[in-house]
């Protein structure tokens, strides 16, 4: 009989499986439609005392005859066979969209009269092909009835280039928006867009119908075949190569182990990658890190745009979202995948294939130091280990990695690539609410806010988090005579509360165990967390946009670790009026947080007022939080990582590799040098 899977441990195909069929025995003649069922993780106390059972936490839909619908979150004790707690979530909550709802508005919009003859009445020439990209609706309007709604952004493709179903259709925007009840399965309206610029005002005008809105948009394509002038043919193959293989180690499932690092990943619908149980070197670092939310507000005032407002893991399920990543495009080197599964509406249980992927990089020097009396050089390389998933969200293309490197930092990065979100501009106009990046194409002014959920265990629970800045000292004759000092001032956070990032006085953010102190500094052993200074939310404090994402007016929140207590923006952010049970309600407790367990959320973000270089793809935007080690260790982590020599490297002589190396050349100011350069008779040394 093999052994149980670890606690931490992902659901396996037919623990899902054996969940789905307790869920629907516990309900019998019911219709069921399911939407998650996820690994229901131990209680923190539990799973450091004891091995707990393995649990599902199984999120459904119950329809009843008169298509009335109760929302179910239920936990499953797999070992047990049986159902051992189920909650109907109040009407006044919303669950998080399936991809399957999205189905469900382009079948309702395609069935409608109402939308055909709106797509009629455009005059669109035959060639072009409607699209509808479905959308959370956002907040309820003034004047919606009670429900579950869904809005789509149209566009259409351009089927001349031998109908290629990836033409860029987002070169083609249409100025409507239809908006589907989805309960009633029906279409409840048609918005019309404004497509004025600057002093235009602020509602849609009447439309030229002898003119198409599409007659000034021109194609801008992306897939090779279909770029006009071509790929570039001069540029050649870099490759990754690992002769001896990788030196990482994937055992038990999901426990990865890496140069003195061992954590355990796993794989959740709404999260995506989740990382546990961070150790370096057998000591605690992290309990618990994973992206929590991110919210995507527009700036465009017109209406409908006020509720264009996408909260990307809380509303839509971040996994649910992952790609299935490819081996030598995602990823380069030696390569670990890891799959997840998923579970259909009809409760069809699904493997997820690839949806991680774990691999070795290299990011420049590590260290270097270069003795100049001597000439000898000793230099490291930076190699990482990283963690990487990716998340297609219509237009859009997020890539987030956990990056582990030799010196016992961890680095957590986000790029944002993909398509910007554009509606129709008419010709020769130009706007205040984005720019113009393709002819009758305004890509708006938007922000992408995320919140990173970190869990520390910095060689225990019992944390302190302290704020830290440097602040000038006025020359005075008792502490600083010559006007030359700064003092360092640390502020322990002892009540639950949020701050801001504050580079100007190098203000960072330590997390520290005060009962363990590093035998050298005789200060408490920690890791650092710099909090990047972007922009935060630029939404009026009194719009819905605000009120929804009450985590993105802050860098910083240290709250007290309570059960069940991840997600920045609160559990249910579909079509919320405001931000319920988020970061702010978690620091308005006012709990204590010092030498307690603490959790701390950095918040981060892009402004993006897009480019025409951001068309028709925009290159990668990254952002990244660090968190480095402060006095844990008592020396350079990395001070015995080998200094070896690439012998693959090669020169270059005509623009060619030689197929020389470095070896047998009259070289010695490099790694590992040990020789003198002479440059007029002097030695090639530099003092700093």
């Amino acid at each position: 009989m093999s052994a149980p899977p670890h606690p931490l441990q992902m659901l396996s195909v037919k623990e899902t499986e054996k969940a789905r069929d307790i869920v629907l025995a516990s309900h019998p003649d019911h219709v069921i439609e399911f939407r998650q069922v996820d690994l229901k993780e131990p209680c923190k106390k539990d799973l450091m005392t004891s091995r707990p059972p393995r649990m599902a936490k199984c999120h459904y839909d119950i329809i009843a005859a008169n298509m009335a619908i109760q929302y179910h979150e239920s936990l499953v004790d797999l070992e047990q066979g049986k159902m051992v707690e189920n909650i109907v979530v109040g009407k006044e909550f919303c669950p998080s969209l399936t991809l399957g709802e999205f189905d469900t508005l382009i079948e309702v919009c395609e069935a409608s009269a109402v939308f055909k003859s709106a797509v009629k009445e455009l005059n669109l020439p035959s060639h072009m092909e409607v699209i509808i990209e479905p959308w959370p609706y956002g907040s309820l309007e003034v004047g919606d009835e009670p429900g579950r709604y869904f809005q789509g952004l149209v566009y259409a493709r351009d089927t001349r280039n031998g109908n290629n179903p990836d033409s860029n259709f987002y070169s083609f925007p249409i100025p409507m928006i239809p908006v589907v009840d989805y309960y009633k399965r029906e279409l409840v309206r048609i918005e019309k867009l404004a497509t004025g610029g600057k002093g235009d005002p602020l509602t849609a005008s009447a439309r030229d119908s002898m003119n198409h809105p599409l007659d000034h948009c021109t194609t801008a394509e992306y897939v090779p075949e279909l770029i006009q002038s071509g790929v570039r043919k001069d540029l050649k193959e870099l490759s990754v190569v690992q002769p001896d293989g990788p030196s990482f180690k994937v055992s038990d499932g999901s426990l990865v182990e890496w140069q003195k690092w061992r954590f355990r990943v796993s794989f959740t619908a709404r999260e995506g990658v989740v990382i546990h149980d961070v150790q370096y070197d057998n000591r605690d670092v992290f309990y618990r890190l994973s992206i929590s939310e991110m919210t995507v507000p527009y700036a465009d005032p017109r209406a409908p745009f006020h509720r264009k407002q996408a909260f990307d893991f809380g509303e839509g399920g971040a996994g649910m979202c992952a790609n299935n990543l490819s081996l030598g495009c995602d990823c380069l080197g030696a390569i670990k995948y890891f799959d997840a599964v998923a579970v259909g509406k009809d409760g069809a249980v699904k493997v997820q294939p690839n949806v991680i992927c774990l691999h070795e990089q290299d990011n420049g020097i590590g260290w270097k130091h270069t003795n100049w009396r001597t000439g000898r050089a000793v230099v490291t390389r930076n190699r990482e280990l990283v963690v990487q998933f990716i998340l297609t969200l219509a237009n859009y293309e997020y890539i987030f990695a956990y990056k582990f490197n030799l010196s016992g930092e961890l680095d957590i990065e986000v790029r944002a690539t993909g398509i910007v979100s554009c509606v129709n501009i008419d010709a020769g106009k130009t706007s205040e609410y984005g720019n113009v990046v393709n002819p009758g194409v305004l890509a708006q002014n938007h922000q992408h806010i995320f919140a990173v959920r970190i869990d520390p265990a910095i060689d225990g629970h019992a944390n302190t988090v302290i704020q830290e800045e440097s602040v000038a000292e006025p020359m005075n004759s008792k502490t600083n005579p010559m006007g030359n000092f700064y003092r360092v001032v640390q502020t322990p956070i002892t009540r639950s509360q949020w701050a801001d990032a504050a580079p100007l006085s190098n203000r960072i953010f330590k997390i520290v165990n005060p009962s363990k102190l590093n035998p050298i500094s005789m200060k408490p052993v920690g890791y650092k967390l710099v909090p990047p200074p972007t922009q935060l939310l630029l939404a009026d404090q009194r719009s819905l946009q605000a009120r929804r994402a009450l985590y993105a007016q802050h860098h910083i929140w240290v709250t007290k670790y309570k059960e069940g207590e991840l997600w920045a923006a609160g559990a249910y952010p579909f079509q919320s009026q405001g931000e319920v049970g988020g970061v702010q309600d978690m620091v308005d407790r006012g709990d204590d947080v010092e030498n307690e367990d603490v959790v701390v959320w950095s918040v981060f973000g892009l402004t993006h007022n897009p480019r025409v270089e951001d068309w028709p793809v925009m290159p990668v935007e990254i952002h990244q939080i660090q968190l480095k080690p402060s006095d844990f260790f008592v020396t350079n982590p990395s001070i015995d990582v080998p200094s070896n020599k690439n012998l693959a490297s090669q020169l270059v002589e005509n623009g060619k590799c030689s197929g020389k190396d470095l070896t047998n050349l009259n070289v010695s100011n490099g790694v590992n040098g040990n020789g003198v350069t002479v440059i007029n008779g002097s030695t090639n040394g530099v003092v700093h």
